[in-house]
């Protein structure tokens, strides 16, 4: 079986020096926001091209953590709205919610499955705070009209980057193309960690000191608490896995867009719509996402033949159980994308003739 992501394999390639980081931890003494977490938020605030880097404990605190600080600075107030696109993972709507912040779902662009900045303007309100961009599998959304819009009319600009590593908009990455980003270190995404993580990037001197108190029980200062906080710290052990896997995420991106650009150029098969790249060299691609009207036959064929996929996702966050007010809302794009989309394997370590048996098999289909 082709696994469709090997962590193994992955982390393997750099299985001498994660030992020398986790031992390195280890004989410090210092186990909670110590110098491994300190430098790495360095490291990534300067990769990203930011100011500030924030380490927290995953992509959804980051993102609800963001909204949070907002709310401290008088930014945002509960009630406010926050529009987001529908086609998403479920924790960029739950960040907005766990603030008493109201999501406003926009559908995406067919053609790219981003947010299509064409219809944000239509519903902003008097209670319009921010525009929530999701960077989905690895290519940025189109941030100038969005960007525009938010000038406009005096929003600010939160993007969820859990997908995004390294991935850039006019030589700007991600993390730096709004007010404040959320990233996840999960151990899938292109800079995994070895459990769960995730950071905050941000210019904003302000947010960024308020973040620091709210992830560490709003305390600043030992048992001062400035703040009803929460516990919510990237973790040493983990901040150190990072910083070597952090030197090597531009090689594993590379290895990642060969494989991609052999699936583009090589799948013929005229039942599968292939992604859109609006620029290969922007493109980090964290999921290599087709699409086909057979999915879930597809899916069944492939893994007849030894190759394992995924679907990012089955169900939109307005169809889910956890938001069954929005049950009965229609949103015909965004439930076509989720009815037909299937992630194949894409990993730096992927062999090229497992690459091409995979090409092969969706040819055959």
């Amino acid at each position: 079986m082709i696994p469709f992501l090997d962590l193994k394999q992955i982390n393997n390639q750099y299985k001498d020096e994660l030992i020398s980081a986790c031992k390195r931890v280890i004989e410090s003494g210092w186990y909670i926001l110590g110098e491994e977490v300190e430098k790495f938020e360095k490291e990534f605030a300067s990769y990203c091209g930011t100011d500030f880097c924030i380490g927290v404990n995953s992509g959804l605190d980051a993102l609800t953590l963001i909204m949070r600080g907002y709310k401290e600075l008088g930014v945002f107030e509960e009630g406010d709205e926050i529009i987001v696109p529908a086609n998403t993972y479920i924790a960029s709507i739950l960040a907005i919610t766990e603030n008493r912040l109201k999501p406003v779902l926009i559908e995406p662009d067919l053609r790219t499955y981003l947010i299509d900045s064409e219809q944000i303007e239509n519903k902003i309100t008097d209670k319009t705070k921010a525009i929530m961009v999701v960077h989905l599998y690895g290519q940025t959304c189109e941030m100038e009209p969005i960007s525009e819009i938010a000038k406009n009319y005096n929003l600010k600009i939160i993007e969820d980057s859990a997908q995004a590593h390294g991935a850039f908009y006019k030589g700007k990455r991600a993390g730096n193309l709004g007010d404040a980003s959320g990233f996840s270190f999960y151990p899938g995404k292109n800079l995994g960690a070895l459990g769960d993580g995730g950071a905050v990037t941000t210019n904003d001197k302000e947010l960024a000191e308020i973040l620091r108190a709210l992830r560490n029980y709003g305390s600043q200062k030992k048992y001062e608490n400035l703040y009803k906080g929460v516990n919510s710290r990237l973790d040493e052990i983990q901040a150190a896995m990072l910083r070597v896997k952090l030197k090597y995420l531009d090689d594993e991106i590379e290895k990642r867009r060969k494989i991609a650009e052999f699936y583009l150029e090589n799948i013929k098969n005229p039942r599968i719509v292939l992604p859109f790249v609006r620029k290969k060299e922007e493109h980090v691609w964290h999921l290599f996402v087709i699409r086909t009207e057979n999915r879930d036959k597809l899916q069944r064929y492939l893994y007849d033949r030894g190759i394992q996929t995924m679907i990012h996702y089955p169900i939109p966050p307005h169809k889910q159980k956890a938001y069954q007010e929005w049950n009965n809302i229609f949103l015909p794009v965004t439930e076509k994308i989720h009815r037909e989309v299937l992630s194949i394997p894409i990993y730096g370590s992927l062999s090229l003739d497992k690459v091409k048996y995979i090409v092969d098999a969706i040819n055959r289909f």
